[in-house]
């Protein structure tokens, strides 16, 4: 969106606000959301105002003393009794927080570094390199998109998002953009094996053997989204993504210094504050169906700011959406008293339940319940 066309944004007044034109507009710009900073705009869309931010029924986590458990990998390999404390910890923050965050967990920070530094130059790349991009096909495994909920949500996010799909069929290398190339495939190497390592503990958390969620398909579809969050002049009417949780098993993030994250916990919203070197775990809606809700899959939310642009990469763990296997609470985890909490589902049927109606702040998970 060139500066000289900041003057043709719709103004979004209340007497004749036309929301499906400020969206079309928005969208075929191809530029998202850095696109209206570029343009020179100094007050936010409309189609951005966001009563979620509005609303003060949930307050913010002053200064507790607890906070998102740190949880320390080092050793893990190579002491036995130690991984067992790893596991407790990783359980009993799944089941109260449905967050933790991991240090020492062998992805260099190097390699942390330079995914971050990958993402904000695909995103800051010239307008018409990075318009090429730019697609609402969710079929196609790498795009530059902003809000994958543009026309379904009430209020759009102050995001931008470069999709790739790493597997099971991951793209060639030439079909992912130049500037990030290597970076992305040498982080989605080094993720998938950080996240087999979590599936383990997880499924020996739940008291089931080390391969279980392996073994059930769990990991064998990996989405990254590279989030960039431009500064906002406006941070106090909109989020950088509304309240939600993840349509997945569970979700690796990595964050930059700006910060933002929060997760509801115990009807408060707390910060997640970035540690260097630090990766972000949450438990997403397919892990809570499977282990019948002895794993949360928690709401979380990111601030907009006026300082920026926040730099963040989600790393999604789920099963293969073509596939026909069905999932449904593991019968392991099922003693008698304890009954399945929900129906069977697909990976497909939830993915598109849970995309149909977009980040609405309400749980895709009571739709499958029995």
């Amino acid at each position: 969106m060139e500066s000289s066309n900041s003057d043709k944004f719709p103004s979004g007044k209340v007497s004749n606000y036309d929301r499906k034109t400020e969206l079309k507009f928005f969208d075929d710009s191809k530029l998202g959301v850095k696109g209206l900073l570029d343009a020179g705009l100094t007050k936010i869309p409309r189609m951005f105002i966001n009563d979620q931010h509005k609303t003060h029924t949930i307050p913010v986590s002053q200064a507790s003393p607890e906070g998102v458990p740190i949880i320390d990998f080092k050793g893990i390999e190579k002491d036995a009794v130690l991984r067992s404390q790893i596991i407790k910890k990783v359980g009993e923050a799944c089941e109260k927080w449905g967050f933790f965050q991991v240090v020492n967990h062998g992805i260099p920070e190097s390699v942390l570094n330079a995914m971050i530094d990958g993402v904000r130059g695909f995103h800051e790349q010239d307008d018409e390199t990075k318009k090429v991009w730019y697609s609402r096909d969710s079929q196609t495994k790498v795009r530059f998109s902003s809000n994958f909920d543009l026309y379904k949500a009430r209020m759009a996010n102050w995001r931008d998002s470069l999709s790739c799909l790493m597997a099971p069929d991951p793209p060639r290398p030439e079909q992912l953009p130049a500037v990030c190339r290597d970076i992305v495939m040498e982080y989605s190497e080094q993720v998938v094996k950080l996240g087999l390592t979590l599936f383990q503990l997880l499924s020996e958390a739940l008291g089931l053997h080390p391969n279980h969620l392996k073994d059930m398909g769990c990991a064998e579809s990996i989405l990254i989204l590279g989030h960039y969050y431009p500064p906002c002049p406006e941070p106090q009417l909109t989020l950088g993504t509304s309240s939600h949780t993840d349509p997945d098993f569970f979700t690796i993030l990595l964050q930059d210094k700006i910060g933002g994250l929060q997760v509801l916990h115990e009807d408060q919203w707390v910060d997640v504050p970035p540690i260097p070197g630090a990766l972000v775990i949450n438990m997403g809606d397919l892990l809570q169906l499977v282990s019948n809700n002895k794993f949360k899959s928690i709401f979380h939310r990111v601030l907009a700011k006026q300082v920026g642009p926040r730099i963040s990469v989600a790393c999604f763990f789920r099963g293969q959406r073509n596939s026909t296997r069905l999932y449904c609470p593991i019968k392991e985890l099922l003693p008698e008293g304890n009954p399945p909490i929900y129906r069977e589902t697909t990976i497909n049927e939830y993915l598109t339940y849970y995309y149909s109606k977009g980040l609405d702040g309400n749980s895709s998970l009571p739709h499958f319940k029995l």
